[in-house]
Formats: structure tokens, sequence, C-alpha cells
């Protein structure tokens, strides 16, 4: 698992590669927050297109966030997420409560 982390303006960017379980949920959830609060950041992107598998840890990591984001009145978007992760987000409710698109420049062109 590899996640990259990358502040633009008012806005957390987190590229995440590999598998999004249990096994990193905690110290990714830990990190995202840090970041979160050190910069006062308001929104998030969660940049999914290299993530081949997601666990009920890795959504609860992602329905914190979409909470804490909200809480401030921010916004959060999911990016590139594909089969089957894309079905796991659609099977689980989470593309309900957070906009998904195919790429960040389709965010930025809001």
């Amino acid at each position: 698992m590899d996640v990259e982390y990358k502040t633009v303006r008012n806005t957390l960017v987190v590229r995440v590669k590999g598998e999004l379980d249990m096994l990193i949920a905690d110290k990714m959830r830990q990190e995202i927050d840090r970041r979160l609060e050190e910069n006062s950041i308001k929104n998030l992107i969660f940049n999914l297109e290299k993530v081949t598998f997601i666990d009920s840890s890795g959504l609860g990591v992602i329905i914190g966030r979409y909470k804490k984001v909200s809480a401030v009145s921010g916004r959060m978007f999911i990016v590139g997420a594909k089969n089957p992760v894309e079905k796991i987000l659609h099977f689980s409710g989470i593309n309900r409560l957070v906009p998904m698109y195919s790429s960040e420049q389709d965010i930025i062109n809001l």
C-alpha cells in the first residue's frame, strides 16, 4: 500500500495505491486527520484510481472523513474508482453521500 498526500489550496488530495484494508486504514485515518486539522483544510479528494481492493475498514476511513469534512461545511469527492472497488462503494451506499468522478480534472472543472 502506497499513499500520497498533496495539499492544493484548502483541499487535501489522497492518492491511494494497492489495497485499502485494515492493515493500512488506521495509519491512513490518523494521517488524514492530522493534515486536516493542522492545515485547516476543508475539502478532501480520495483518488482510488490505483486501489485494487477495499474492505470495511477502508470504507470506514472514507465515511469517517466524510463526517469530519461535512462538519466544517467542506466537500469530499472520490475519483477514479474502478471495478471491483466501484461496485463495493455502490453496494455500501457511499456513492449517495460522496460524489464520484472519473478523474481529479473533472473536479477541478466544476
